[in-house]
């Protein structure tokens, strides 16, 4: 019994830590930070405009021509001198209208064409063959940029030891009682927070597609085959000794995926390239070489996506065990408090399914529906560990 309680213990405290204690300890670290560090100067633009950097905001589609319009549209909002500003798109196979309705906008834009669709990392190396500038901020076609982003991202490139930015990723619901877009929007806002704690305690660990930002100089391609490239790119700049800029300052707005079918194809992609990643940059969990970043990674990250779904699923078979053992009142209490989690989360399932709102039950049923597709994740992984490219999911 003594090792079964030892098992359980352990699990308890892993997914405690990896959902909930890290975000704790890190805020503690945060305080002690601004106890006894002098606190840092904050970056600025040159007074004149006429001597910020070049920036290509780049971005790479497939199949958008419903979106074109509207994006385009946002970027001409973008508060950047419009002579410091490359709008790049690169069209990754696309097979539908986006060519011919992007030729329409004549030199506002570069537009780069594969005819073969060989996914975004590839589109990326593609579109970056015909850049010119230091500075590349990515986004996609879906998600619509405040116009003081790129401002912003230029800003922090200001400080030397940054190579990377990463803006924030907000979600939308189109609709009310949208099960997909309000469980994904309550699990980035905790997301976002994580990842502003992480910047201002090291560095954030990496950076999300919606919108980032590379500085050339220090940029590293990632492999060809890359699920999560947006990821992969801002590590590997992390691994060799820059760090990566979090602001909330600049954000991409997105709605959220149709439905949680949708939104399922999205996790198994991010779960399979998160897995992926971690095999990749492997030697980042090394604490002796690099003592914090690997703190920070594998807490952030290595669990979340390897680990802790794992020691989720195993706490319900010990949990019985050491009930009808008579282990103890303890693992009682616990029994129950995951049956009623578990219950929770199945009526949170319910009331999805029939499009009723309840942000309640949508946290343990969004917490668990993410946990489902790590394990599903592994078995995308395999099918598509060949290939970057991917089904989109559809948006609401």
């Amino acid at each position: 019994m003594e090792s079964l309680k030892i098992a359980f213990w352990a699990c308890l405290v892993l997914v405690f830590y990896t959902y909930l204690g890290y975000g704790i300890l890190l805020f503690l670290l945060l305080k002690l930070k601004q106890l006894f560090c002098k606190k840092e100067q904050k970056p600025v633009l040159p007074a004149d405009e006429s001597q910020f950097p070049d920036v290509t905001l780049m971005i790479c589609a497939f199949n958008e021509e419903e979106i074109i319009k509207e994006k385009m549209e946002n970027i001409r909002q973008l508060d950047y001198p419009k002579d410091k500003l490359c709008v790049m798109w690169v069209t990754d196979g696309s097979s539908d209208h986006s060519n011919e309705l992007l030729s329409e906008y004549g030199d506002e834009i570069t537009l780069v064409f594969s005819p073969e669709r060989r996914g975004k990392a590839a589109a990326m190396q593609h579109g970056l063959q015909v850049n010119k500038s230091e500075y590349v901020v990515f986004t996609d076609a879906n998600t619509m940029l405040n116009p003081g982003s790129i401002k912003e991202i230029v800003r922090l490139f200001m400080r030397e030891d940054v190579g990377c930015v990463s803006g924030e990723k907000r979600v939308a619901a189109r609709h009310e009682g949208q099960a997909a877009a309000e469980g994904e929007g309550i699990y980035w806002k905790y997301e976002s927070t994580l990842k502003r704690w992480d910047s201002a305690l090291y560095s954030a660990m990496g950076a999300a597609g919606e919108l980032f930002a590379v500085r050339m100089s220090v940029y590293e391609a990632a492999p060809s085959n890359a699920l999560l490239d947006d990821f992969m790119i801002s590590m590997l700049i992390l691994k060799k000794g820059y760090k990566i800029a979090y602001t909330s300052d600049a954000y991409a707005m997105e709605y959220g995926s149709a439905n949680m079918e949708e939104e399922s194809k999205r996790k198994r992609r991010i779960a399979a390239g998160g897995l992926q990643s971690i095999w990749w940059l492997r030697s980042l969990m090394n604490p002796f070489k690099y003592p914090i970043t690997s703190f920070l990674f594998v807490s952030h990250r290595v669990l979340r996506w390897s680990i802790t779904p794992f020691a989720l699923l195993a706490l319900i078979p010990l949990n019985v065990a050491l009930v009808m053992m008579k282990g103890g009142t303890v693992y009682t209490v616990i029994w129950i408090l995951q049956i009623l989690f578990y219950l929770s989360a199945f009526m949170g399932y319910l009331m999805a399914s029939r499009g009723k709102k309840n942000k309640l039950l949508y946290v343990p049923y969004y917490f668990l529906f993410m946990n489902i597709n790590v394990f599903r994740g592994i078995s995308y992984l395999r099918s598509h560990k060949s290939s970057g490219a991917w089904e989109k999911a559809k948006r609401g």
